[in-house]
């Protein structure tokens, strides 16, 4: 069955391409409306500079390759050929929407090979498509985890299509990064197959969704975008139409996390999973550009105000909770239990982009710059192959780069945003050249006066000096609007969620052809319309001072503390450049003086941040700390564990009421820990004398067995030397209503007595509760090890904050 739309165009007259890749339509399919600001094609800007060209060259020659690789090995790629009945027999991957791993992966290579063509990525990517033809049904279905028929069905799919699609089956959000991939491919090749499969399927959507059909909302939204894709390159009103049916069938009797609580026109706060948000806002965006629907506009910019204004990380980073991968409350910000997950960043970008496409507001791409630089870029390792899901603000040595996830949708997701990096650098409307980001680059741009050539070269994030050399074809009369980060005048975000400790007035200076600029300062942006002549050179000249960034009173988590700041980049204290490997126990005075210098040999090129400060540790039995002098040096956070796990912190204290002193010695904390718990990384929790707030408290590490339930399990001190204990002091970790951790049914101590382990005589117990120190006191008994035996609920696993031995 071909689409409707090949039933009343030809291809031929209907997709016609530039070399640079962007698609041409015929009049009849160019769109009336559309965003007023439109974005320069990153085929358009070439990037070569010594900070994005190299990653850049990173993801194409390494990351995509690895990604595509380990979809083979993780059994993606067969779950096609299974939907495709070329395998008999086997196992389906773990997560019904694995298939956009695939997709996503498609997706980056199109878009690296525009920037450098690839024939044998090519080759093999046209190998792939083929097999996800064969696994695509008559109808145009395609979705593996049905059609492979496999003898036990996932229990996410249903019985039957879309059955279960509002809650977990992830058939619409495979539709719609399939659209995305074969968009992108199309644009970089030039071939319909995975396009022409792309619109078969969005045909049947058509057919089967919208007014009087059925009626239902994609659980985890993004096929909304896709099918403005799908829309943008075809003209068919129908794919547009339904990317709105999709968004306005949404609330209000569903459930938060998916942000189907309301209707979408009325919401004005961010909930739920960070990342299904920020796609939906992102999709509300472009089909408010596209249809003029003002409520959309009216929402998302409430909504915008609510995350940039109360649940926005210094790094750019959203999703505060592990809970649901979602967004707190207003000021819920913790550090080490941050989420922050790498695609809610990407996410995040998306939108902001078409927020500024929008309204043309730097802002935005201050948002876009701060999540860029910092919450983003920490989600892949320096070498391209190790990856992190959620992106915490600090660590105890409990988080670690990772080579795959059995839910590898951040890794996937890198792969498709890095090459689109230089498409964020320029924009346009009419005669209006914004200049969004700073990087080597040379690019072309079409304005209606005059087509124009336009040069950066810059040190950019390590220097402020930005030169452009503009060139217009020939002179003529435009506008370049030159964003002034908001960091560079004093307002690290838009809002008052943070600000700098000495805010100093802004020093920009901008430079025409060697003389003083003559601008206009309009929403946020330095505006120099002149009539420009080829030779003209531009000279920004951005303060690079490190500042010292305070956040909102509110925001509990990071009161008496501060981070680094200098440029775009946030820093963050890691474990390798400073003493002992500690960084928790530091404290640097606000009014110590900083340096700064350039490190060509460390994390692929660095400027690192000095200064003095103090390392804090705990005496047994006095409140007084020993306190010691020591120089302190700051990374920039997206370099951190690269150098393996490690102490970590962004947020520094300035007073001592926020430091966390180094542990005293004590027997648990001289003791070997070892446990039937296999994460090693999560045994030195119970004894880093860490007084937790409740049982479900995240903020420092924790151990737990969890996924395991109604199991014995233990956790156990060996000593150095023989040591006379009776008292045992343990506060459980439990993390009810929403997690899968309670108090344990009962538990057991005992000691290592010539060779055995014995129960204790107990004298007085305090029973088992969460939210406290559960005491038990005990006969004295002369051992070197003793043990925790944990009976685990029938139903739920249990976890440990702290265990004192006395």
């Amino acid at each position: 069955m071909k689409p409707n739309i090949m039933k009343r165009n030809t291809m031929k007259s209907l997709f016609l391409i530039l070399t640079a890749g962007t698609v041409v339509l015929p009049a009849s399919a160019q769109q009336k409306k559309d965003y007023p600001i439109q974005p320069v094609a990153f085929t358009h800007v070439h990037v070569n500079d010594q900070f994005w060209a190299p990653k850049m060259q990173v993801n194409a020659e390494v990351t995509i390759p690895y990604t595509l690789q380990k979809c083979e090995e993780n059994g993606r790629i067969n779950n096609f050929r299974m939907a495709a009945h070329e395998v008999k027999g086997g196992t389906l991957s773990q997560f019904t929407f694995d298939d956009t791993d695939v997709y996503k992966v498609i997706e980056g290579a199109s878009y690296a090979m525009q920037v450098k063509k690839d024939p044998a990525m090519e080759r093999y990517i046209d190998s792939l498509i083929t097999i996800i033809g064969k696994a695509q049904e008559k109808d145009g279905y395609l979705f593996t985890f049905r059609t492979a028929n496999v003898k036990k069905p996932h229990e996410w799919i249903g019985s039957k299509r879309w059955e279960k699609e509002e809650d977990l089956s992830h058939e619409l959000y495979n539709a719609g990064h399939l659209y995305e991939s074969a968009a992108a491919y199309y644009e970089a090749t030039g071939k319909k197959t995975l396009l022409n499969i792309a619109l078969k399927n969005a045909d049947l959507l058509v057919k089967v969704f919208g007014p009087g059909k059925l009626q239902i909302y994609p659980g985890h939204q993004i096929v909304e975008i896709g099918l403005v894709r799908l829309y943008r390159i075809t003209g068919n009103q129908k794919y547009l139409d339904l990317a709105k049916f999709f968004l306005d069938v949404r609330g209000p009797k569903g459930d938060p996390y998916n942000q189907a609580n309301e209707k979408v026109v009325d919401q004005q706060t961010a909930v739920g999973h960070a990342v299904r948000a920020t796609y939906m806002y992102t999709g509300m965006a472009d089909v408010a550009a596209l249809t003029g629907d003002q409520k959309y506009l009216n929402a998302i910019d409430k909504i915008w105000e609510d995350v940039v204004y109360k649940k926005l990380y210094i790094t750019g980073g959203i999703g505060a909770t592990g809970n649901g991968e979602a967004f707190g409350a207003a000021y819920q910000l913790p550090n080490m239990s941050a989420y922050a997950e790498t695609c809610a960043a990407i996410a995040n970008i998306y939108w902001n982009s078409r927020m500024f496409q929008l309204h043309g507001d730097a802002k935005y791409m201050d948002v876009l710059e701060r999540t860029l630089y910092n919450g983003l870029l920490s989600g892949v390792s320096l070498s391209g192959d190790r990856f992190f899901y959620p992106n915490p603000l600090a660590s105890m040595h409990q988080h670690q780069r990772s080579a795959w996830f059995s839910c590898a949708c951040c890794i996937s997701n890198m792969t498709r945003f890095l090459p689109s990096v230089p498409g964020y650098v320029y924009a346009q409307n009419n005669n209006d050249l914004y200049v969004n980001l700073f990087m080597s680059n040379k690019a072309d741009v079409n304005l209606k006066a005059t087509k124009v050539s336009l040069t950066q070269q810059t040190g950019y994030p390590w220097n402020g000096k930005v030169e452009m050399s503009v060139d217009p074809v020939k002179s003529g009369t435009f506008a370049l609007h030159i964003r002034i980060p908001g960091w560079a005048v004093q307002s690290p975000v838009p809002g008052d969620l943070y600000r700098y400790m000495d805010p100093a007035k802004p020093s920009f200076k901008l430079l025409l052809n060697g003389q003083a600029a003559n601008y206009k300062m309009v929403k946020g942006y330095a505006v120099v319309a002149r009539k420009w002549k080829k030779g003209d050179k531009l000279t920004l000249d951005l303060p690079m001072e490190v500042e010292r960034v305070l956040a909102n009173a509110k925001v509990k988590d990071d009161v008496g503390r501060f981070a680094f700041q200098r440029g775009p980049i946030v820093y963050c204290l890691e474990g390798p450049d400073n003493k002992d490997g500690l960084v928790q126990n530091i404290m640097v005075d606000k009014d110590a003086v900083v340096t700064t210098a350039f490190n060509k040999d460390k994390l692929n090129e660095i400027q690192e941040i000095s200064v003095e400060g103090t390392g804090t540790k705990r005496q047994l039995n006095s409140d007084e700390l020993i306190t010691v002098k020591q120089k302190v040096t700051a990374i920039p956070y997206y370099a951190w564990a690269n150098r393996g796990p490690s102490d970590m912190t962004v947020w520094i204290p300035y007073e001592a009421s926020s430091a966390r002193p180094q542990p005293a010695p004590t027997i648990a904390s001289l003791s070997k820990v070892s446990s039937s718990s296999d994460n090693p990384r999560l045994l030195e929790a119970i004894r880093d004398q860490y007084e937790p707030v409740d049982s479900k408290d995240t903020n420092y590490p924790y151990l737990h067995w969890w996924p395991k339930k109604n199991s014995k399990e233990y956790v156990q001190y060996d000593f150095a030397e023989t040591q006379t204990v009776s008292t045992s002091e343990v506060y459980w970790y439990d993390d009810q209503p929403w997690g899968g951790c309670r108090i344990p049914v009962s538990y057991k101590i005992l000691y290592l007595k010539e060779g055995n382990w014995t129960p204790v005589e107990i004298s007085s117990d305090s029973g088992i509760a969460k939210d406290q120190f559960n005491v038990v006191k005990f006969k004295p008994v002369n051992t070197k090890a003793l043990k925790l035996e944990i009976q685990l609920p029938a139903e739920q696993s249990s976890g440990i904050q702290e265990w004192k031995v006395k």
